[in-house]
């Protein structure tokens, strides 16, 4: 076999894999109920798909053809495991049994969406809350060990552990890979939204890398939104989709050409996606009509008075600081005071944005946060106040891991000289 014949097949699996390899990945979860053994198995599956599809050709249904193929490797698996554990080949003889053509065949696109199976799962309440994240993180988007470490400021090691105990538990406890019924939904669903919201973060501003954003990610987390949108009627969700939606329609216009950060108040807003705007303003109404929406559906509406302002000196930041007080009425929280000081320093100038956000930083909570020592830079610059405003950068770019924020804060302390 040569190696002309295969690099054609190498770089669909490349592709299969990074668009469908999550996908693939929840459907045997569900006909495995095994985490471990379905991530193998479908590592397997690719290997020989590399092995065979030169030979025999690519199969019409690349992902079934994958699907089915893991499936003989599972069972593989858990036979020759069972030579030391005799359950196994009694499980190895079940999946034999229950798998069939229309269980693998089904439709991706359905309710019942295996990916929108498995958060539920990864967010179940016998699980520790620090491990619904890490879980969906790694499961349900394929972020590594090493990537969700540096979002959330934790050793591999610890969140390596994390997952191996998230995953015992679902192992252990018989929890079940499914959607909940109506009745369990609401009491289920706050942790849901939560997940769907920081995936969506990581990947609008990613915490560490190369790239201010990671399209995949945003991507995604829309995706569960609109699945979980179809499925609950309860007004935080259009909310939270309408936020996203409108957050993402901005993305073009958040880098240059080359890479490089560009600040709101200097982005092209030809740029800006007209359709995800209708549709996020469209979602918000919909949600502030039920009277009864919650903080996601306030950040949305925030992020409506940006999308909709001409231009940044046309903001309406008045509107904003107000919808920022009534934000830490019902969620209390440093970054939104952050979020509320910035918007107050464009209301009423940077001095009064610098001495709330002096405060907060006084209070200890943001000290190791950079994004509070830039804006805080930012306001001494306005002011003129060069040496302030370097130190302050300097922080700043101490505490930051993304290469386009390092650049930034680089030739904004650059500037200062």
């Amino acid at each position: 076999m040569s190696e002309r014949s295969t690099e054609p097949i190498s770089e669909l699996l490349d592709s299969l894999y990074r668009d469908d390899s999550r996908r693939i990945l929840a459907t045997l979860i569900r006909l495995l109920g095994d985490f471990d053994l379905a991530e193998e198995a479908m590592h397997e599956a690719f290997a020989a798909a590399l092995t065979l599809w030169p030979t025999t050709g690519v199969p019409a249904s690349p992902r079934p053809w994958l699907i089915s193929t893991a499936r003989f490797k599972a069972i593989d698996t858990l036979r020759r495991r069972a030579r030391f554990d005799a359950s196994q080949d009694e499980l190895a003889r079940h999946l034999e049994a229950q798998w069939t053509s229309a269980q693998t065949s089904r439709q991706d696109d359905s309710l019942e969406d295996d990916r929108l199976r498995l958060i539920f799962t990864c967010c179940h309440p016998s699980l520790a809350p620090e491990a619904h994240v890490a879980l969906t993180l790694r499961e349900v988007c394929g972020l590594t060990t090493e990537e969700i470490a540096k979002a959330f400021l934790i050793t591999p090691q610890s969140l390596a552990q994390r997952i191996v105990r998230a995953k015992a538990k679902i192992r252990d406890a018989h929890i079940p890979y499914e959607v909940p019924t109506p009745q369990e939904l609401p009491q289920r669903l706050a942790a849901v939204l939560q997940v769907i919201y920081l995936v969506f973060n990581e990947g609008y501003s990613a915490a560490a890398g190369t790239e201010v954003t990671r399209a995949e990610l945003t991507s995604e987390a829309i995706r569960l939104g609109r699945l979980l949108a179809e499925l609950q009627p309860n007004p935080e969700v259009p909310g939270l989709l309408a936020l996203m939606l409108l957050q993402e329609s901005r993305r073009a216009a958040r880098t240059s050409p080359a890479g490089e950060l560009i600040l709101l108040e200097n982005q092209d807003r030809s740029l800006w996606n007209l359709a995800q705007i209708a549709e996020g303003v469209a979602l918000l109404e919909k949600s502030i009509k039920s009277r009864s929406f919650g903080s996601y559906t306030l950040q949305a509406a925030i992020a409506a008075v940006h999308a909709q302002a001409e231009s940044a000196a046309r903001t309406d930041w008045q509107q904003i600081v107000a919808l920022y007080d009534r934000l830490l009425r019902i969620q209390p929280s440093p970054v939104v005071e952050l979020n509320r000081a910035v918007a107050v320093a464009m209301l009423d100038g940077p001095e009064a944005g610098l001495a709330l956000i002096d405060a907060l930083l006084e209070q200890g909570i943001l000290a190791n946060y950079y994004l509070a020592h830039s804006v805080r830079a930012d306001m001494y610059r306005r002011l003129g106040k060069t040496a302030e405003a370097r130190a302050a950068y300097d922080k700043a770019l101490a505490l930051t891991q993304q290469e386009p924020e390092q650049r930034f804060l680089q030739e904004r302390i650059r500037q200062l000289k």
